[in-house]
């Protein structure tokens, strides 16, 4: 399955724990997600989830994963200009 890439952003698990390299709002580093591996599998099978970022409180709905990126329902990416 193809992801709309605007609405894509990818994760690392370390250690059993979902990592993110920087928020995609507040640009901060390597933000752990409150959110467990287990759960990526459930998301990939269809169940929503919000995802509410610990460093700055926004908040995302993800759809579906994959193993290298989480998909949300808008559009996390913007144009560089």
């Amino acid at each position: 399955m193809l992801f709309p890439f605007a609405n894509t952003w990818p994760y690392d698990i370390v250690m059993k724990d979902v990592y993110v390299a920087e928020c995609p709002f507040c640009h901060s580093p390597n933000v752990l997600l409150p959110i467990k591996v287990h759960e990526l599998k459930s998301i990939h099978e269809g169940k929503k989830k919000l995802l509410v970022f610990p460093c700055c409180h926004n908040k995302l709905t993800l759809v579906d994963t994959d193993r290298d990126y989480l998909l949300a329902d808008t559009a996390i990416r913007t144009k560089q200009s």
